[in-house]
């Protein structure tokens, strides 16, 4: 285990759970499902098995440095890096595979987001350790790994993973597929050689970086420049130099898309992104009526409807169907549960 590390991405703001995640407080860091732990702390417990606390690295906004180490108390200050702004996930992880390379050159490293929720973590430890033993072979050193989720249902807001074969423990990818519309997702289904991409990578560190040397070399030669100041007190500096002029793209596209070495493990580990009020409304509690209440909330009449209410307030619910409600530091969102894909947009108004 000494030389696995887990990297945690953590930057996001999660505008999409508007007004509960906000920029000075984002989804990560939210105990939005209501289990007594934020997001980013089941994610760190749920590696914990596989990976050693002092070989995790969040990568995330220098805002939410202090937030990280209050919930991480495990982690040391120099476990968090700081990107001094978002410019997507390639960069990110380019940062992290850097850091990681100063002290440990042959890492087998496994990334995930900071926010998802995994019901069966039994069943997923056993999915990653298969994988990071997968991308430690020699045969497999330049493996990009990626784990795909059995789809359950003709799912439109994932994106989709077809696999030449179905019957392997781990697959050769075919192709990476944007989010369907309802018709293609429903015969991606039907085909059973697709999968959801759940956005968990695993690769060893010698694969990744030639990986990106291969498909990002404007952004390698940017690193390039500071490779000797990872892991040293001027590393912070040369980031914020950096970090902007880096193109501004995720390693889906950037990497992933383009390997001509890329494998995915199908799995099914009870896993959600939890990406949006509607996918957190299937995975609480409903009332007999089919509601999904948190707070001090009267409802009546109403049915099918997401409430959630700021602890210290009140609030009486009447005559709605399929509608959210969400009240928390002053900001107050009532919306068709359907419409939810417009609060993007309805904040950029605000």
């Amino acid at each position: 285990m000494n030389n696995r590390y887990c990297i945690i991405m953590a930057g996001g703001i999660g505008s999409r759970f508007w007004p509960l995640s906000k920029n000075n407080y984002p989804k990560q860091f939210l105990d939005i499902l209501g289990t007594g732990k934020s997001f980013i702390r089941s994610t760190f417990e749920r590696f914990l098995p596989v990976v050693p606390a002092e070989n995790f690295l969040v990568v995330t906004n220098a805002a939410y440095k202090s937030l990280v180490l209050e919930h991480l108390p495990e982690l040391n200050p120099e476990q968090v890096l700081c990107e001094p702004m978002r410019r997507n996930t390639a960069p990110c992880l380019a940062y992290a595979n850097y850091r990681i390379e100063s002290v440990c050159p042959d890492a087998s490293i496994v990334v995930t987001p900071a926010d998802h929720l995994v019901t069966n973590e039994v069943e997923f430890q056993r999915v990653i350790r298969l994988g990071m033993d997968f991308v430690e072979q020699p045969a497999h050193t330049d493996a990009l790994l990626t784990i795909g989720i059995r789809p359950s249902r003709p799912e439109t807001g994932y994106g989709y993973i077809q696999v030449t074969n179905a019957q392997s423990d781990i697959c050769p990818v075919e192709s990476f597929k944007e989010k369907p519309n309802l018709e293609t997702a429903q015969a991606y289904l039907a085909d059973g050689h697709y999968y959801w991409n759940s956005g968990i990578f695993i690769w060893s560190l010698p694969g990744i970086q030639q990986a990106y040397r291969s498909y990002l070399p404007d952004m390698v030669a940017l690193f390039e420049k500071g490779r000797y100041l990872f892991n040293t007190p001027e590393e912070q500096d040369f980031i914020n130099g950096m970090f902007p002029q880096c193109e501004n793209i995720s390693i889906d596209y950037g990497v992933m898309e383009r390997s001509q070495s890329r494998y995915t493990i199908p799995a099914d580990f009870g896993w959600s992104d939890i990406g949006t009020w509607g996918s957190l409304y299937e995975h609480v509690q409903h009332d007999d009526f089919g509601n999904a209440l948190n707070g001090n909330i009267v409802v009546e009449d109403t049915r099918n409807t997401v409430v959630n209410i700021q602890e210290g307030y009140e609030a009486v619910v009447e005559g709605l169907d399929h509608y959210l409600v969400a009240l928390r530091d002053k900001s107050l969102l009532v919306c068709r549960l359907d419409d939810e894909q417009n609060i993007k947009h309805w904040i950029e108004r605000l």
